[in-house]
């Protein structure tokens, strides 16, 4: 019995406790791993969106109330702080913060490192500050998220030679910055320079008409058809006028204009021509508008239809502002000998308002 026990106690000092056993060490390290990788975060349980909205976000109750069933998702601000952050060391106020925010609630979602950052260095690359990243932000904060916006506005910047320009454009057409550069601006461009307009007259047309850069390219060559059916040739002066007059016009409604500038004003079909190929923005006037200048211009002053038809330039001018007063004032000198009884009033309408009280009054 004595040797059994003492067997047994031998045995005991050889064999590892329970605790140290390799299963036991394995499992051990194995907790002790995840626990290190994977640390647990939990939410803040106080974590209040629409409170965070108002309080740290600058947005009014109303809005807040309006903004924060797209960020229920939140469990924490740790993120919407790292972007609120981000916002004020590009240069943007409070009200600035306040205004992206209840336009774009989720950009307080967006990763700063992975999402913002690589687009401002992009931005700074391509020449723009901080105060110009600031409006941009301001003005499309959903857009600036997209990576497209970098290579957007680096080649759109060419187009519009200066940011200015390209703001302006962007205002009216957010699309410019994230529509596909390879598969729509690009083409539409190209289809520009096919109809004969240079660089200068791309600008001008596509700041007028920002719509034709991201449009399809079939209703860019659709629209300069149009134009040439109009009698206005590719390649002259008038052609970029033109094609921002009857930008997005269908066939029909052009046809319908052009059929009531030849009544309004009784005009022929060369008549016509000719006054769309000097002026193409009378396509752009109201029936209203039109018929009070017609009434004035033949009714009241004599003047012929082909007349008018060969200088329509008169017919953007202000009647109360420029062609009744001035159209009385060489009446008036006229009959008083003050002015030569040939001088054609045309020649009065076109001046500038400084030369015609200089010369006349």
């Amino acid at each position: 019995m004595l040797r059994l026990r003492l067997r047994c106690r031998a045995l005991s000092q050889l064999l590892p406790p329970p605790s140290s056993s390799p299963i036991s060490q394995l499992l051990g390290y194995h907790s002790r791993l995840l626990s290190a990788a994977a640390p647990v975060v939990s939410p803040n349980p106080s974590f209040a969106v629409e409170d965070y909205l108002v309080s740290t976000c600058g947005l009014t109750r109303a809005q807040a109330l309006k903004a924060s069933p797209k960020l229920a998702h939140l469990r924490s601000p740790a993120n919407p702080d790292a972007v609120l952050a981000f916002l004020a060391g590009r240069g943007l106020s409070g009200a600035d913060v306040a205004a992206l925010v209840a336009k774009d609630p989720k950009f307080l979602c967006t990763k700063v490192d992975k999402g913002l950052s690589p687009i401002v260095a992009g931005l700074s690359g391509v020449g723009l500050s901080d105060p110009e990243m600031a409006r941009l932000l301001s003005l499309a904060p959903d857009r600036f998220r997209c990576r497209s916006i970098v290579p957007n506005i680096h080649y759109c910047l060419c187009i519009f030679v200066s940011y200015e320009n390209l703001l302006s454009a962007v205002k009216r057409n957010f699309y410019i910055l994230t529509s596909n550069l390879e598969r729509v601006i690009k083409p539409n461009v190209a289809a520009l320079r096919e109809f004969g307009l240079g660089p200068c007259a791309i600008a001008k047309l596509c700041l007028a008409q920002p719509w034709l850069l991201t449009c399809n390219v079939e209703c860019v060559r659709a629209t300069a058809v149009c134009v040439q059916g109009l009698g206005i040739p590719r390649g002259s002066g008038m052609f970029r006028h033109a094609l921002s007059a009857v930008a997005f016009v269908s066939e029909e409604k052009i046809a319908a204009k052009v059929e009531h500038l030849k009544k309004t004003f009784r005009w022929s079909d060369a008549e016509v021509g000719i006054a769309i190929s000097k002026a193409p923005n009378v396509l752009n006037k109201t029936k209203e508008f039109l018929q009070r200048r017609s009434e004035f211009l033949i009714s009241d002053l004599g003047l012929e239809p082909a007349y008018i038809a060969h200088r329509p330039v008169m017919l953007s001018y202000s009647l109360e502002g420029r062609l009744r007063p001035r159209s009385y004032v060489v009446k008036f000198l006229k009959a008083n000998g003050l002015l030569d009884p040939d001088r054609d009033l045309y020649s009065v309408l076109v001046v500038t308002e400084k030369v015609f009280m200089e010369r006349f009054t």
